[in-house]
């Protein structure tokens, strides 16, 4: 995962601006509007709710890395994975998530100790993936935790198609013909902007992640060791 630096390392994740990336498309107004994208596992026990939710106020991007691949095994989870064993993310303000119901199920492992990976303990759904604290202000929603079908519109509809892939070299085949280009370099600034703009709009809390008084996960970690990883 990656991106701009120390932020790189959150989820394979933090770069591109929807501005650049070459695989870009243009939208039509209708698809601009903000939603509220109702948020649900596999099996219903938890729900929540994306607000302000459309193309141009998140980031979604296609991961191959290596642990977002690992995550879907550890879950054992392949139908997360596109065929290439990508994963589709969306970014988004931790202000902008809620959870209504079943926040008993949540659990969290890291391979490293800058990432944490958020799953229900019922169904292994993947939830998002976070900084390992709460102070960075992105999360990276996973796709399979969306409920597009709630919500009334197709996933390209309220996210706006992918602008961009990362970590290519790590697939598992051949990427589909319409797989979005990798990021250009002026998406790096163009996505900084709009992470520095959650930053300073205080948008990192509340979290629905981390503890608000303690500032500690809401699920203790299961942290891997090197071995454990290598055999996922």
């Amino acid at each position: 995962m990656d991106i701009f630096a120390p932020s790189a390392m959150v989820f394979g994740c933090f770069t591109k601006s929807i501005a650049d990336a070459p695989s870009a498309q243009p939208l039509h107004s209708a698809e601009l509007m903000p939603v509220d994208l109702p948020l649900r596992c596999r099996c219903g026990h938890m729900r929540g709710v994306a607000s302000d939710v459309s193309p141009s106020t998140g980031l979604r991007f296609v991961c191959y890395c290596k642990d977002c691949q690992a995550f879907a095994g550890f879950l054992e989870r392949a139908d997360v994975l596109d065929p290439a064993g990508g994963t589709d993310i969306f970014q988004i303000p931790p202000a902008r998530m809620k959870l209504t119901a079943g926040a008993d199920a949540m659990r969290c492992l890291c391979f490293s100790g800058k990432v944490l990976r958020w799953y229900t303990d019922c169904c292994r759904t993947p939830i998002a993936n976070t900084a390992a604290g709460p102070r960075f202000p992105v999360i990276g929603v996973v796709h399979s935790f969306m409920d597009h079908e709630a919500g009334g519109r197709s996933r390209d509809e309220a996210l706006g198609l992918p602008r961009c892939r990362l970590y290519e070299r790590s697939a598992v085949g051949p990427l589909p013909p319409d797989a979005p280009g990798p990021p250009s370099l002026g998406a790096y600034a163009g996505h900084a902007s709009r992470v520095l703009g959650w930053w300073v709009r205080g948008l990192n809390r509340p979290t629905p992640f981390f503890d608000d008084r303690t500032k500690a996960p809401r699920a203790v970690p299961r942290v891997f060791t090197r071995s454990e990883r290598a055999a996922l």
